[in-house]
């Protein structure tokens, strides 16, 4: 799991990208708190061969990244 709420693009996607590139996870879940992130984080996600899913969890939102 990675949080990375706080932070402002494109951190959540290089918190990611570095994630993928150390173990190469078949599923990730990343927390962001802006819809750029979720956004940003997708296209990645997607780029990178994973299917994304988004839940609303109040004012943050929860991916799913699932090869």
């Amino acid at each position: 799991m990675i949080d990375a709420r706080g932070y402002s693009c494109p951190m959540p996607v290089v918190m990611v990208q570095n994630e993928v590139k150390k173990s190469a996870p078949d599923t990730l879940e990343v927390l962001v708190d802006s819809q750029t992130c979720v956004e940003n984080v997708t296209r990645f996600g997607e780029k990178q061969g994973y299917t994304v899913s988004c839940a609303s969890e109040g004012g943050d939102f929860r991916l799913t990244l699932r090869k």
